[in-house]
């Protein structure tokens, strides 16, 4: 890993492998990007972001500087917390030069956007790199961050432990290791998409595999007892192309840091209903609900994302990041507004109404999105092989919580 080039002040955008736009970096760490003329002209153009759509469906090109942070939707490309520390200091950067950041992870950023960097007279300083990255076929995980080598700090994290990609087993894919703070993280989460698989929720591939089994791990993460859990990347064909994706928080024009609070869960339903139809909205608010259901506090606007499929047509992306976070988090609340409240102990159908009148969408029918899900989320987990994964302790916290959503139906009945 390399350190940029600290005179390197231009990026070239790229999506899909075509050029779109310029990242510059200005005098006094100021950053500005813009469209490249022939990108705006094409009338069948991909979409970069919603966030660049303007009230009569043409493109924001009138955009402001950035002051150190990069705007806001390159900013939430790159990693967060302890993986992003490393990498920064391995770069020899600061962690909020994400200018340079960007520079150094550009050739594998989520979804379908590659920069690459651009020398003073406008040119390519190299020649962009293949968009396509072919899939391992061997059936071994391997850590695909070429010459990192992690320091054992940065394994710790607060809840599910480092997020790293791998390569291997047909595809591309996300690793979370274990946590050193909170027991059993991976088999939570496996278990809660298997539960959320079972009643009908879009969700990826997942697996629970032993950390010994995945190569060229840093010795350190390599050590660690247990499994780590394993999702197949929605962003990547099998072919190993790219498949164009945005977060809630690249939607909303909103940095990394403001994930939490700055926006509801209406807010997300009202873009839903105006960009992926009522189809989209019902999965949200099925997605939502169970997601309250079995006591999850982290479902962020990070944790939402649309996805590309052709280009240009947003749909909700699988669902990922279900985790029951309550038995590591006594009195754990949402992550974002629903319905004037972010409390996870029930949901009253006065709340239902005003997140369905905020969102603009019909209450009745998320009322009844909201039942139907109770009930087959009760069903589903009473006949899920899958939960004996869990540790008694947890096993039974979360049972305890989803018999609970049976008790409050027969309140609110």
């Amino acid at each position: 890993m390399t350190t940029p080039d600290p005179k390197l002040s231009a990026l070239a955008v790229h999506l899909h492998g075509q050029r779109i736009g310029v990242l510059n970096r200005l005098n006094g760490e100021r950053h500005l990007f813009s469209f490249d003329e022939e990108y705006l002209d094409d009338p069948n153009r991909h979409i970069l972001s919603l966030s660049f759509k303007g009230g009569a469906g043409g493109i924001v090109t009138a955009t402001r500087p950035t002051a150190r942070k990069i705007p806001p939707f390159f900013s939430n490309l790159l990693p967060e917390g302890n993986l992003r520390t490393y990498l920064a200091d391995r770069a020899g950067v600061k962690t909020d030069r994400e200018f340079f950041l960007l520079a150094l992870l550009g050739d594998d950023l989520p979804g379908g956007v590659t920069v690459s960097p651009l020398g003073m007279d406008g040119l390519p300083v190299e020649e962009p790199r293949p968009v396509a990255e072919p899939p391992r076929t061997d059936g071994i995980l391997r850590f695909s961050l070429a010459g990192v080598q992690l320091k054992f700090s940065a394994v710790i994290e607060a809840h599910g432990g480092l997020t790293i990609p791998v390569h291997g087993m047909g595809g591309s894919w996300i690793v979370k290791l274990p946590s050193t703070q909170f027991a059993h993280v991976p088999e939570n989460e496996f278990v809660m998409l298997e539960l959320a698989r079972a009643i009908g929720i879009d969700v990826p591939e997942t697996r629970l595999v032993p950390v010994a089994e995945i190569s060229g791990l840093p010795e350190a993460a390599a050590r660690l007892p247990g499994n780590a859990f394993v999702v197949r990347r929605f962003d990547r064909h099998e072919s190993g192309t790219r498949i164009h994706m945005e977060d809630f928080a690249q939607i909303f024009g909103l940095f990394p840091d403001d994930k939490y609070g700055a926006r509801s869960y209406a807010n997300i339903a009202f873009v839903l209903a105006a960009e992926a139809g009522e189809a989209g909205v019902e999965e949200f608010v099925r997605r939502l609900a169970f997601s309250i259901l079995i006591g999850n506090g982290d479902m962020h606007l990070k944790n939402w994302s649309l996805l590309y499929q052709d280009g240009r047509t947003p749909t909700l992306s699988p669902a990922y990041d279900f985790l029951a976070t309550f038995p590591y988090i006594p009195g754990d609340k949402l992550a974002l507004d629903f319905g004037g409240s972010r409390s996870l102990a029930e949901i009253s159908p006065e709340q239902l109404r005003r997140f369905a009148d905020k969102a603009r969408i019909p209450a009745r029918p998320a009322q009844r999105l909201f039942e139907e899900v109770r009930e087959r989320t009760i069903e589903a987990w009473r006949t899920l092989d899958h939960k004996d994964i869990l540790p008694a302790d947890l096993r039974s916290a979360i049972d305890a919580r989803i018999q609970m959503t049976a008790m409050l139906r027969s309140r609110h009945a």
